[in-house]
Order: structure tokens, then sequence, then C-alpha cells
């Protein structure tokens, strides 16, 4: 994530606490500070026993990583439970895109925010929202510390022999889909002109809205029975054929950050024709996501965040995968996908501003990993550390 967690240790020693950070490859070197920082050269499969060593040499209290799903991180946070050992998952928001997310021992559906819906009904005041820091320009910067991250993984690979990426590793590779992200970027918004007015106008309340994710989601991949996108539409066009009102449409939206990797037009196209529905069904990549939400009949998602979006707009909404906001009450949990076309009911509204309301006072920070650093005060809050929760709670501890 950049420069994040060089940030973070710093803000963190300068609280009172000792940190170390583990690089598994170049590319994390390359953002790691010098002091305190470890060199994993280990295999994957040492990973285990070597990640329990460090842990108690080290005498370590607190775990902090981004995302729980890869191997390297679910090992540890396997050992660190064992142990003992405190650990926090960073994650983009849930609330997006001026917040990002902090939880003690995972997030999404390894999140431990019950899904009951009584738990929320009975809650009371939780305090005022948090301080809301409005993110700018942080694609750019993205983009480029990513950039310098896999030219810096891939030179230096050799010094690190035994690492293994959860995705492709090509700096080449990757630039080749940023240029074509760009390219598609200014060919969309010509090809695409107009939608939106659609949108608003004369397809308004007649669409059913499905936001696609990733193809190397690992939301997907985790956390659903779906092994690629590709499934996950061809699911879902078989039964708007099957079982949607002759009259309604269905939008499909490529997911932004998968504009120069991915695009399943002719997928589309030809399970369309085949299915008989070449005129209602319509997809693209880069259309106005809240005016998508705020005109739909209701939103079809395998377990993307756009569906915590679609409750704002009190939209009803279908989880085929597993969530942390697929809550009785919130979405149509339980429905089943045939049946949602006609049976679709709206998010109970009282309950929606409870849920919301108790996740941005517990597991969101404002700010970005890449521009706009969070209140330091803030997001020490939600650090999973002993004692009162403030700036003298850290001292003395110790984080990897």
């Amino acid at each position: 994530m950049g420069l994040f967690f060089k940030r973070l240790g710093v803000h963190l020693r300068k609280a009172g606490a000792e940190t170390w950070q583990v690089c598994f490859n170049s590319g994390d070197a390359l953002f790691a500070p010098r002091r305190n920082r470890i060199s994993y050269l280990g295999t994957p499969e040492a990973w285990h026993d070597d990640v329990r060593r460090l842990l108690k040499e080290l005498s370590i209290d607190t775990v902090m990583l981004f995302g729980d799903c890869r191997h390297y991180h679910r090992v540890a946070i396997e050992v660190a439970g064992e142990l003992g050992v405190a650990v926090a998952v960073f994650e983009e928001g849930y609330t997006r895109p001026h917040f990002l997310t902090v939880e003690e021992g995972g997030v999404n559906d390894f999140s431990k925010i019950s899904k009951d819906p009584g738990f929320y009904r009975k809650l009371t005041a939780l305090g005022p929202d948090p301080e809301t820091v409005v993110v700018k320009g942080a694609f750019r910067r993205m983009a480029f510390q990513a950039s310098c991250y896999y030219m810096a993984m891939e030179f230096g690979r050799r010094w690190y022999p035994h690492y293994q990426h959860h995705r492709d590793r090509s700096p080449y590779r990757e630039a080749g889909y940023g240029i074509r992200n760009v390219i598609r970027k200014f060919a969309y918004r010509f090809s695409e002109r107009g939608v939106d007015d659609k949108m608003k106008g004369e397809w308004g309340q007649r669409y059913y809205f499905v936001p696609l994710q990733t193809e190397c989601d690992a939301q997907v991949r985790v956390h659903s029975s779906f092994i690629s996108m590709t499934h996950f539409i061809i699911t879902v066009m078989n039964s708007f054929a099957r079982h949607a009102p002759e009259a309604s449409l269905l939008i499909l939206k490529h997911h932004p950050m998968d504009r120069g990797v991915t695009n399943y037009s002719v997928t589309i196209k030809a399970l369309a024709r085949e299915l008989g529905i070449e005129d209602r069904v319509h997809y693209y990549h880069d259309i106005h996501l809240p005016t998508a939400l705020r005109n739909t009949l209701g939103t079809i998602t395998i377990n993307s965040t756009v569906g915590i979006s679609s409750l704002v707009h009190a939209k009803p909404t279908l989880v085929l995968g597993r969530a942390m906001y697929d809550i009785e009450g919130l979405t149509c949990k339980g429905m089943g996908l045939d049946r949602f076309w006609c049976e679709a009911r709206k998010p109970d509204p009282k309950l929606f501003r409870s849920f919301r309301r108790y996740v941005l006072c517990t597991t969101q920070v404002s700010g970005s990993f890449y521009t706009g650093f969070p209140n330091v005060d803030s997001l020490l809050q939600r650090l999973p550390v002993p004692g009162n929760h403030s700036e003298k709670s850290v001292q003395g501890k110790r984080a990897i």
C-alpha cells in the first residue's frame, strides 16, 4: 500500500511503540524503513513456523496487515491467534471513498461485526459520526506507487527467490494494463455518453444493476462459490432471462480497477443473443455509480461494498456471496436470485441507519492509503491494543 505502513510506523513510534516491518519482496522493501526492516527469505511452506518464531523472539503483541485473504496473511493471523497476539486488519473503506477500514481479526466476511439485526435495533447512541477527510487524487498516486512496487519486485526477484505473489507479478504486463486502462477510459467516455441521462430518464426504475468485481478479487475466491466473474455473469443473466419481468432491463458495470485487464463484452453479447435478451442487457464501464444506484429497481452483487452504497440509496440488494452487511432486514438475505426479480424488498431504513452508524464508529477511519493520511488519534483508537485506546495505550507496545 505504498508508503502508508511506513508512515504508520513513524506515528506509532512517536506514540511510544516499537515496530518492525516484514518484507516478502523488493517491492515491500522499497516502501519500508531501514530501521527494524525484516526481509523474509524463506518459502511459503516454512512461513508458519518462521512467523511463530518471529512473533515469539520479538515479543510482538500486535500484527498489522492489509487484507486477510493472502497466504502469508492468513498464516500470520492463524499463528497470532494461537499465541494470543492481537491482529489489526486494514482494508479499503466499507464506506468509500473517504474512509479506510481497520478491524480486529479480519474484515469483510471474516469481520467480527454482528449479523444479528436485533443487535443493531437495540443500539443506543454511539456519539457523533467520525470526522470526514475528503480524499482527492488518490488514483494517480496509487498508480505511480503500484508501478514502482512492481518494478522493484521484478528487478529484485533474485533477492527473494522463494516469494510467491497472489497475482501476476510482471511489471511489463502491469504497465500494459495501465496503458490499456487509460485508452479505454477515454474511449468509453465517448462511447457511453448519454447513458447516465437514460438511467435517470427512460430507463429509470426499469433496470436491475449488477456491479462487477475484479477478476482477481480475493473476496470472490474466498467468500463465494463463484469461480470467476464470468461464472457470476452467466448465473445472473440466465436467471434474468427466465424470471425477470419482461419489461425490465439488466445493466452490468465493469469494475474501474479492472478496466485495462478484462472485458466481458463478447461473453455478454453472445449469451444475451443465446437467451433472446439482446435488447434488454447493457454492459458499461464508466457510468456514474450513484446515478446507477439511485435509479435502479435493485442491486445484485457477489459481495462488493457497492452493496452498502446500494443500501445507502434504500435499494433492494441481493448478496450472492458472503458479506459482513448481508443481514436480514438490510439485504434480501435468503431470498435467492430467481425470486429477487419480482419479490425484492427494500432495506429497513431505521435498521440501516443504526448499522451504518455502528460501522462508521467502530471500524472506519477517514482518510486514504495514498493521500490524506488519517487523523492519528482516530486511527489509534481503532487499533486492538490494551488500555484506554489513547496515544498512551501504545507506549511500550511491540507491533509488526
